[in-house]
């Protein structure tokens, strides 16, 4: 039997932990990796193929914990399990895992080896408290948006009122400078609550392509900001995915001009696309998800407000309203996806995971 024969009917002998949450490696005698199921290509940030062959150290590094599971599995024929192995993954920081080392009977791989992160569950929880959270917030701004809005149409059509009766009167235009910053204030209230309504209206889902949107906020960020440069990083081979197209376009906008204005129009923004298997958004399992990230090269975020950024009118940005990434989050969450931010000074990376789960297509989604 030829390498490349051996490799597919490996493929297909393992075929069903492709389908397991967790992250799943598979080893020889000589501790090489065999198989490698989507999970641990996600959270190893690495591809089977890059794997295949290749010593388990180099992927983990030196773990004196791990080894000594590893050894006494091999010796005893059982499983063990080691806590708190440290990774270091080149392009996207360290990993704290929970290993578990079981050894397999007949010929092939010899050992399986289950990675699972120990702050998953901690993450999971904070996540569902955000959500609820976020939902509290939405609320809140929903009401007051309605209260404030009704009677600044009383005091608009006040005002024109007052201006229509001032003309009659020596002084009307010095007087009328005043009703004229009244009407104009009210109709940028009016506009600001009109957005904080928006993002509460129905979906119009349809299928869409990221790209498309992506290289319209492009062409709307570049004509906005002649000198900041938008690089493109996309992975073509994406499929298309069901959502609301004006949202989308949107959130994305926000999140770009957002990044923009934090490098007062000058330096660069990358939009970058990718697949991902098996991934758990808002409590569902899907077989393939979208990760969208906007970086920017810009100052970062301020450490107090990172963790409160996505909340209604905070901003690290003098003048601004603070409302650009509540709205995005919210638009994101319609859409079943979530939104996270990482920073430092000199990258800011908005992340972006949104299912694909398209026409005929759709990737089955399970609780």
């Amino acid at each position: 039997m030829s390498a490349a024969e051996q490799s597919r009917t490996q493929t297909s002998q393992f075929a069903g932990l492709d389908l397991i949450s967790s992250a799943v490696i598979l080893v020889d005698e000589c501790l090489a990796i065999r198989h490698v199921n989507p999970a641990a290509e996600n959270l190893f940030s690495a591809s089977q193929r890059q794997l295949l062959g290749c010593p388990l150290k180099q992927l983990i590094g030196d773990s004196p914990d791990l080894a000594a599971a590893i050894d006494s599995a091999l010796k005893n024929n059982w499983s063990y399990t080691s806590h708190n192995i440290s990774v270091q993954r080149p392009s996207a920081g360290e990993l704290h895992l929970e290993c578990t080392v079981s050894p397999i009977d007949g010929a092939g791989p010899r050992l399986l080896l289950e990675f699972r992160p120990i702050d998953q569950k901690l993450r999971a929880a904070r996540e569902e408290r955000l959500l609820e959270q976020q939902q509290a917030n939405r609320e809140l701004i929903r009401n007051l948006a309605h209260e404030i809005k009704n009677p600044l149409g009383g005091i608009r059509g006040s005002a024109q009122l007052l201006e229509h009766e001032l003309r009659t009167l020596a002084n009307a235009p010095q007087l009328r400078e005043y009703t004229q910053v009244i009407i104009k204030e009210s109709d940028r209230l009016q506009d600001l609550m009109q957005r904080l309504l928006s993002s509460h209206r129905m979906m119009q889902p349809a299928l869409v392509n990221v790209h498309e949107i992506l290289e319209r906020v492009r062409r709307l960020i570049q004509a906005e900001y002649a000198d900041v440069r938008v690089r493109r990083d996309y992975d073509t081979s994406l499929p298309d995915l069901t959502g609301d197209r004006e949202q989308l376009i949107q959130a994305i906008l926000n999140v770009a001009r957002n990044a923009a204005q934090a490098m007062a129009g000058q330096g660069e923004i990358a939009f970058r696309t990718r697949a991902l298997r098996q991934v758990t958004l808002a409590k569902r399992r899907y077989r393939l998800a979208l990760e969208l990230q906007v970086i920017d090269n810009g100052p970062g975020i301020p450490d107090d407000i990172l963790d409160k950024i996505f909340y209604p009118l905070v901003s690290g940005r003098e003048g601004g309203s603070g409302l650009g990434l509540t709205l995005a989050q919210s638009f994101v969450h319609q859409h079943h996806g979530t939104i996270e931010v990482s920073s430092r000074p000199g990258r800011t990376c908005f992340t972006l995971l949104l299912p694909l789960v398209s026409g005929s297509k759709k990737a089955e989604a399970t609780r």
